[in-house]
């Protein structure tokens, strides 16, 4: 199972979870520590309508085609 989770950790190493978590048993975790600046991530979400609609055209999908065959 993978499962991400938001969180805060201070700058003392706590993790202080954004919202409650109920496993039934012991799991192991990755933390990827993210930068305070999240105008980058905000950025990706924004572009992504718009860059969907580029994407999103038939012309796109012939150009990959030959990608998909492989799967």
């Amino acid at each position: 199972m993978l499962k991400s989770v938001k969180a805060i950790i201070s700058t003392d190493g706590e993790v202080h979870l954004n919202e409650p978590l109920q496993l039934s048993h012991v799991c192991r975790a990755i933390v990827t520590i993210l930068d305070d600046d999240m105008d980058v991530i905000d950025t990706a979400l924004l572009s992504e309508e718009a860059l969907a609609k580029d994407w999103n055209r038939p012309e796109e999908d012939e150009a990959w085609s030959h990608l998909q065959k492989a799967l």
